[in-house]
């Protein structure tokens, strides 16, 4: 099986780090950082970013990814109440103070767990979905192995400390691109800014929330074998990019270290939408076949990210796959695209039929084989 779009990371970062030397990538004071573009997937920066260490509360973007899969399959639904057992009651950490007496709606505990980062929130949440929160971690360490995150491990759905409890900063990218992929329809969730429950206001703890107007979400850490740790994404026109700083120093650390990387991330490169989904990019001669061209493209938006300026010196050449025979299925590869920039081979799209074209008729592929014969 193909993949619809392969890049060269390594190849491609050594590249980009050459040609932006006059805007060299910042060195957060973390312990490790990863930065990515969300719209074309490509990595722009990255420190340690494979290193094991404790997550911290970061960990609930995978509880909540979780939690968004049973919603989207209404197994749970947001009005639905939920009783609090005494395991969410004590949950230690940070909560957002619910209580056994009490049920709380389903909704309640997601603004709680998100906005809060409730410890309490999270367990209970878990036991909705699950049943225990044990069955419940079974289900993020399933989704994370899904997702390729090959370095993380979760032993509970809040994050607290546990030495069998880790991830990395590339790992926890990945559960947040695929949080905003996935579920956008609970993503503004993460922008909001406070939430009161029990009589309680608390506001949420990313403070690039109310310093950048761009950035709309996602999500703190702390713990003391963690350290400072932050999620930050922000969307410009068309363009999102997204910041994990793991290991900082303090919580105003974490926010300027993440601002950082987002602004080098806007401000040092482009990302262009090289194909657009369904179009047709060209017709390819098709033998023995009903038809004798098929149309191709790609059945996805094609995006580059590359440094600021540079899009027109882009070079595309595309292998057409000779001969095509029918029958040809819609979506199988016919060709490949390779993008080049300045003679550096930057990305290999393979290229997808957009139209079935079934077997001509007894003749018509009789024809096509003498023919194909004296093109030898």
């Amino acid at each position: 099986m193909h993949r619809l779009f392969r890049l060269f990371p390594g190849f491609l970062f050594a590249f980009l780090a050459t040609a932006v030397a006059a805007q060299a990538p910042p060195v957060p004071a973390a312990a490790a950082w990863f930065l990515t573009d969300v719209t074309s997937g490509q990595t722009l920066a990255a420190g340690n970013a494979d290193d094991r260490r404790e997550p911290a509360s970061l960990t609930k973007l995978m509880t909540a990814y979780v939690v968004f899969g049973a919603l989207r399959a209404k197994t749970i639904v947001p009005s639905q109440m939920v009783a609090v057992s005494q395991a969410a009651w004590k949950a230690e950490g940070s909560r957002m103070f619910i209580e056994p007496r009490r049920a709380v709606s389903v909704d309640e505990l997601l603004r709680g767990m998100i906005v809060q980062s409730g410890n309490d929130a999270s367990i209970a949440l878990a036991e909705a979905v699950a049943g225990s929160e044990e069955a419940f971690v079974a289900r993020m360490n399933a989704e994370a192995a899904r997702l390729g995150m090959d370095n993380t491990r979760f032993t509970n759905a809040t994050g607290l400390s546990n030495p069998q409890h880790y991830s990395t900063a590339a790992d926890t990218a990945k559960v947040a691109v695929a949080l905003i992929r996935d579920y956008p329809e609970f993503y503004p969730l993460y922008s909001q800014k406070e939430f009161r429950y029990n009589n309680i206001t608390q506001p949420n703890r990313n403070r690039l929330l109310w310093s950048d107007p761009h950035v709309d979400g996602m999500k703190t850490g702390h713990t003391d074998a963690a350290g400072w740790c932050l999620v930050a994404t922000a969307l410009r026109a068309d363009r999102r990019v997204l910041a994990v700083v793991l290991g900082a120093s303090s919580d105003a650390a974490r926010a300027s270290e993440a601002q950082k990387l987002l602004n080098w991330g806007f401000q040092a490169f482009d990302t262009v939408q090289l194909y657009q989904s369904g179009k047709q990019v060209t017709t390819l001669r098709v033998w023995k076949g009903a038809a004798p061209e098929v149309p191709a493209g790609f059945l996805a938006d094609r995006y580059l990210t590359l440094p600021k300026g540079k899009a027109d010196k882009l070079q595309v050449t595309m292998q057409a796959q000779e001969p095509l025979v029918a029958p040809v299925a819609r979506a199988q590869r016919v060709g490949t695209v390779k993008v080049a920039l300045e003679g550096k081979q930057m990305a290999e799209f393979p290229l997808i039929a957009l139209e079935e074209v079934p077997l001509a008729s007894f003749f018509g592929r009789m024809w096509d084989t003498v023919r194909l014969w004296f093109r030898k």
